[in-house]
């Protein structure tokens, strides 16, 4: 193998639900950084999406005072891309927006963000990396190269258990405690403070303000939180039910794999902010035996720098 391994150019990015990753390596040298809002195909759609990441990529080496073309490779990890021809559809955009605007890129590949996540996680190891932010997915890496995954349908059919799933319960259940239909909660009263343009004396302000696109249900998740740990029994449910759904995803997974237990990686936004529900959920995984909860050795983002690498050492 070659040691050129050691010298390569790559950028890594993260390309999550609600924000975006990125990072610029030679090596172990880390020469620019960069934070920026989602590039999420679900969210922005494949154009903007691809605009959105040609645009990191260009601030990356305007940090690093580097021309895109000293780049060796790029490797994209997006939320909701996991098909092989989503992949290639964002792949080839990319490139042909570069290529429009003439910014040299040596090479490109666009892959899921839960697939980056396992390979940072455990190094190219075997395991299941279960994610729970925005969305909720876990993927599971056996051997070399075959990947598993459960969940990840995105908020229109599925992601129960995410932030954004609790966010919606959480309105479901004020509208069903105004209706009468549901029982009482704080979160009701909190709604006004959460949004100045909801009135709860007019109800129908909520739906107004949805449609407006003034707040996303994710963004209701720290409220919903702060009412359980209030001792709120609506939102405590909604919590439980959570912990439940997302444990329910490495049930599903854990047949792939022929050892007894398999060890799992928690990450996202609800794990990482050591948040109610990220306890909760590591409390009941330890109950499983099946499981064994380990600190990832490695983030999105390294396992973006591994793919890469291990890529371009192919190619020697």
């Amino acid at each position: 193998m070659s040691d050129k391994k050691y010298e390569y150019t790559i950028i890594g990015i993260d390309g999550g639900g609600t924000r975006t990753r990125a990072i610029l390596k030679r090596g172990n040298e880390i020469l620019s950084q960069t934070t920026a809002g989602t590039t999420r195909v679900g969210s922005v759609g494949v154009g903007e999406s691809c605009e959105r990441l040609l645009t990191i990529i260009l601030d990356l080496c305007d940090q690093a005072e580097i021309d895109t073309s000293e780049v060796d490779m790029v490797v994209v990890g997006l939320a909701g891309v996991w098909l092989e021809e989503e992949k290639q559809r964002s792949t080839h955009l990319l490139k042909t927006l570069a290529r429009t605007q003439n910014i040299p890129l040596s090479d490109v590949i666009i892959t899921s963000d839960a697939e980056i996540a396992v390979e940072g996680a455990f190094s190219g190891g075997n395991g299941i990396v279960l994610i729970a932010g925005t969305g909720s997915i876990a993927i599971g890496k056996i051997g070399k190269d075959k990947f598993v995954r459960c969940g990840g349908w995105g908020i229109e059919l599925d992601d129960e258990g995410s932030g954004a799933w609790i966010g919606r319960e959480g309105l479901t259940a004020v509208v069903r405690a105004l209706d009468g239909r549901g029982k009482p909660t704080i979160l009701t009263d909190m709604l006004a403070d959460f949004n100045p343009l909801i009135d709860i004396k007019n109800p129908r302000t909520i739906v107004k303000a949805y449609a407006e696109r003034t707040f996303e249900y994710q963004m209701l998740t720290p409220t919903v939180m702060r009412c359980a740990e209030l001792g709120d029994e609506v939102c405590m449910d909604i919590i439980n039910r959570s912990s439940y759904h997302l444990i329910e995803l490495l049930t599903a997974l854990f047949p792939h794999f022929k050892s007894k237990q398999v060890v799992v990686s928690l990450m996202g936004g609800i794990v990482e902010s050591k948040s109610l529900l990220g306890r909760k959920l590591v409390e009941e995984i330890q109950k499983d035996s099946r499981f064994k909860i380990v600190e990832p050795k490695g983030t999105p983002l390294d396992g973006a720098i591994l793919i890469g690498t291990r890529v371009l050492d192919e190619q020697e």
